[in-house]
């Protein structure tokens, strides 16, 4: 049976953290899981499309600094902080009692030289930090769907601005996001068409990924070979991810191919 473990009332939706078949969940405003924390083994990756959105490393390995716009329960940045010790991350999240259920019940250790957690609105704060990052994620939601301020083709640009050269930006969607093709063009035309989807394993969300740097193909064995070197580092399902990458994306037998942004929800929903 789920136990709720705490509930308060915030500007938009209510905060409230779960515990249920040995997870922890956070909650905004409903059922759906905004976030969960395996009990067994806290500072893993429970949800796919957090797996999925860390795909983005293939194209980034060894980011200086991560920016990440939506803080959930800090899976993400507890995942960096711990595992990546030479990478900063600055987590910017808008309500500051989410900040407090992560730390309180989830575990995001507390600001240090690698770790930041701002609470501002993403929108103001990515168009203000520009060439600040090499990786960028976006996971931000209202009422289940994405933040409309936060998927606009001026957005999507500041979020291309706010990365170094060579830098990468990921987006977490529903898949049943009804805007998905419009927003997926935007993205692609920040991007200048450099932009690959990549679903998670169990098809409920898509991580769309934006590359800033020139190349409009990668090799899938080049592609593979890095896969293996971060399975070890990091345990996430890099294999995987090449795999569907391939398999949802524009290709050839030897290479990913960039310039033609491909829907892939016909496929899974």
């Amino acid at each position: 049976m789920l136990k709720l473990l705490r509930g308060r009332r915030m500007r938009r939706a209510s905060v409230e953290v779960s515990e249920e078949g040995g997870f922890r969940s956070l909650h905004l405003g409903g059922d759906a899981v905004q976030s969960a924390m395996r009990l067994s083994d806290p500072s893993a990756l429970a949800l796919d499309y957090t797996r999925a959105m860390m795909g983005g490393l293939l194209f980034a390995p060894e980011p200086r600094d991560v920016l990440m716009i939506g803080l959930g329960g800090g899976s993400i940045a507890r995942f960096v902080h711990e595992r990546m010790p030479d990478t900063r991350m600055t987590a910017v999240e808008l309500n500051a009692q989410v900040v407090a259920a992560a730390r309180s019940m989830f575990g995001l250790p507390a600001d240090d030289e690698r770790l930041a957690v701002v609470v501002a609105d993403g929108a103001d704060h990515v168009p203000a930090h520009p060439r600040s990052c090499d990786l960028l994620l976006l996971d931000a939601f209202e009422d289940g769907v994405s933040v409309a301020a936060l998927a606009t083709a001026d957005f999507y640009a500041a979020c291309r601005a706010a990365l170094r050269p060579g830098g990468v930006f990921v987006v977490n969607f529903i898949a049943e996001e009804r805007h998905f093709a419009k927003y997926l063009a935007r993205i692609a035309a920040a991007f200048d068409g450099k932009v690959l989807c990549l679903p998670a394993e169990n098809r409920v969300n898509v991580a769309v990924i934006g590359l800033t740097a020139p190349r409009t193909r990668h090799a899938i064995d080049a592609l593979k070979r890095d896969a293996r070197a971060l399975k070890r580092r990091l345990g996430l399902p890099y294999d995987v991810f090449v795999r569907d990458l391939v398999a949802f994306n524009p290709h050839t037998a030897a290479y990913l191919t960039l310039g033609e942004a491909r829907d892939p929800r016909p496929h899974l929903l």
